[in-house]
C-alpha cells in the first residue's frame, strides 16, 4: 500500500459514501472501489461493510483508520523536515569550554554535520565564565553555560536548555598530607580521595576561579558562614585551576566533570568532607531571537532530543 491509497482511505472514511469520496479524490467510483479492495487484501480483513442503503467502517476498519492517519501524518512531517533540512545551510558559531567539547558536544555535534552539511561550524573554546558574554554580544550563536550565571532580568533574553548536572568539589594536591598540612587540614591517607576529617576553610590557602558561578557559590558560602578565606591565588578557567592545584597551590573549588576529564585528576585528591555548595546546571544557552534562525534551531532541537531521557 502507499500513501496515495491511505489518503483516499481516509477520504472515504471520513465521507462513508463512494459517490462523495470519489469526486472529492477525483478518482471514478470503480477507481475507488478497486483501491478499498487491494487495501482489503493486503489487510486480509474487510475495512468497510457495505449495503444498498449505507457504508461503515468495520471493526478492522476503525483500526486501520487509526493506523493510516498516523501514517499519512508522519509522511508529510517527513517530507517537510526533509525539505527544511535541504534550505538549512550558512554558519553556526557554538562557544564551550574544552571540557564541554570533549564530553557534552561530540555526538549533538556529530549528528548536527551528518544532517546540515551545508553548514559551516565555527567552534570556539575558553573560559566557561565568558560564554554568556559572548552571546550577549552577539559574537556567538550558541554557548554551553553554566546556570543560572545571572539575574533574572538579564537571563530574559535568553533561551536556556538545561544538559546536564555536575556537583562542585574541592580538590588539594594529590601529594598533600592531609593531617599535617595546614592547606588541608582533613583525615585520611588515601591518594586518591580524603575521606576522614572536615576542611576547614578558615586555614586553607584558597585558589579560586576569578569569576563564574564556582566563584559566586564559595564566596556565599564564605559569606553566610562568617569565614574569612585566605585566598592565594586566582585563576582564569577551571582546567588552568586543577593544573595549579597539581603543582601544590592550595585547595580548590570545580565542577566534578571538568575533574573527571582533566589530564591532572591522578595529581590532585578530591576532599569529601568539606563544605556542600550547590551542583553546577550545564546549559545550552542562545539569545532568543536567535532561535528564529534555521540553523539554530535545529541544533537546539537535536541538543533537547539528546536531553531525553538523561
Amino acid at each position: 500500500m502507499d500513501i496515495r491509497e491511505l489518503e483516499i482511505f481516509l477520504v472515504l472514511a471520513d465521507q462513508l459514501h463512494f459517490g462523495r469520496a470519489s469526486q472529492m479524490c477525483n478518482l471514478s467510483p470503480s477507481a475507488l472501489t478497486r483501491t478499498i479492495q487491494r487495501l482489503e487484501e493486503q489487510v486480509e480483513q474487510p475495512l468497510l461493510i457495505r449495503d444498498n442503503r449505507s457504508v461503515r467502517l468495520s471493526a478492522v476498519g476503525e483500526q486501520f483508520r487509526h493506523y493510516a492517519r498516523e501514517s499519512v501524518q508522519h509522511w508529510h512531517s517527513f517530507k517537510q523536515q526533509v525539505r527544511e533540512d535541504q534550505s538549512i545551510a550558512g554558519s553556526l558559531s557554538i562557544y564551550a569550554s574544552l571540557t564541554a567539547v570533549y564530553d557534552i558536544l561530540p555526538s549533538i555535534l556529530a549528528e548536527y554535520r551528518s544532517r546540515y552539511p551545508h553548514v559551516q561550524l565555527e567552534l570556539r573554546t575558553g573560559v566557561a565564565e565568558q560564554a554568556l558574554e559572548q552571546i550577549r554580544t552577539g559574537e556567538i550563536d550558541l554557548a554551553v553555560a553554566a546556570l543560572p550565571m545571572e539575574s533574572k532580568g538579564k537571563r530574559s533574553q535568553l533561551e536556556i536548555l538545561p544538559l546536564m548536572t555536575t556537583p562542585l568539589i574541592f580538590i588539594a594536591p594529590a601529594h598533600v598530607d592531609p593531617l599535617n598540612d595546614p592547606r588541608c587540614h582533613a583525615g585520611g591517607k588515601d591518594n586518591s580521595t580524603v575521606v576522614d576529617g572536615d576542611l576547614d576553610l578558615s586555614v586553607a590557602q584558597l585558589v579560586l576561579p576569578q569569576h563564574g558561578l564556582s566563584r559566586e557559590r564559595i564566596d556565599s558560602w564564605l559569606k553566610q558562614n562568617r569565614v574569612r578565606a585566605n585566598i592565594s591565588s586566582e585563576v582564569s578557567g577551571n582546567e588552568a585551576l586543577i593544573a595549579l592545584i597539581a603543582m601544590g597551590g592550595g585547595i580548590g573549588v570545580v565542577p566534578r566533570l571538568v575533574w573527571e576529564r582533566s589530564p591532572f585528576r591522578t595529581k590532585v585528591r578530591v576532599i569529601e568532607h568539606a563544605p556542600h555548595l550547590d551542583p553546577y546546571v550545564v546549559g545550552l544557552c542562545c539569545q532568543r531571537s536567535a532561535l528564529q534562525l534555521p540553523n539554530v534551531r535545529a541544533f537546539w532541537q537535536l541538543a533537547k532530543q539528546a536531553t531525553i531521557g538523561v
